[in-house]
């Protein structure tokens, strides 16, 4: 019989070990309950921000589709106005090819649209596409575009079309 009261005494201190002070757990799900609230508002703040920003690149980029439509277009009638002078065509349809022409340009602007301007005949990878290169003579040309095939065009900062040039290999 001396056997059982040791058990239900070292059973007793179990129990006490396992209940905790109640005001103390309490205090600790508050705690915890507290930085869920703190990561939820944060993480509102940055639905909103993302929600916000996704908003303005829809209004700022909203374009992009309708645009690179159109450059086929553009390239069409820029050749057509290149192509007149070989031909004996109307002055007044090629006039009203120009001002097409320059409708669009103007069009396409309003929405942030542009055509990529080169800068001093250097090749830029972000923005041109090197289909082919030709040899040099001079170390000085080497890297700088030879021909440009095709006109490259931006809406904002993002490139719609990349220029497609002819560079220089050194």
């Amino acid at each position: 019989m001396s056997e059982e009261p040791e058990e239900i005494i070292s059973e007793e201190e179990e129990v006490e070990v396992e209940v905790k002070d109640p005001i103390q757990e309490m205090e600790l799900r508050i705690n915890e309950l507290e930085k869920e609230i703190k990561y939820s508002a944060a993480e509102v703040v940055n639905i909103r921000q993302r929600s916000i920003r996704d908003k303005n690149d829809a209004v700022k980029y909203g374009s992009a589709n309708l645009a690179s439509r159109l450059i086929p277009i553009i390239d069409n009638l820029s050749k057509a106005v290149e192509s007149s002078g070989e031909n004996e065509i109307s002055e007044s349809i090629v006039e009203g090819v120009k001002l097409t022409l320059e409708s669009m340009y103007s069009a396409l602007s309003i929405e942030g649209v542009q055509k990529i301007e080169i800068i001093e005949d250097k090749f830029d990878p972000t923005c041109m596409e090197a289909i082919a290169s030709v040899p040099c003579t001079n170390e000085e040309e080497s890297g700088k575009i030879f021909q440009i095939i095709q006109d490259g065009y931006k809406i904002h900062d993002r490139i719609l079309r990349a220029t497609k040039v002819i560079v220089y290999e050194g």
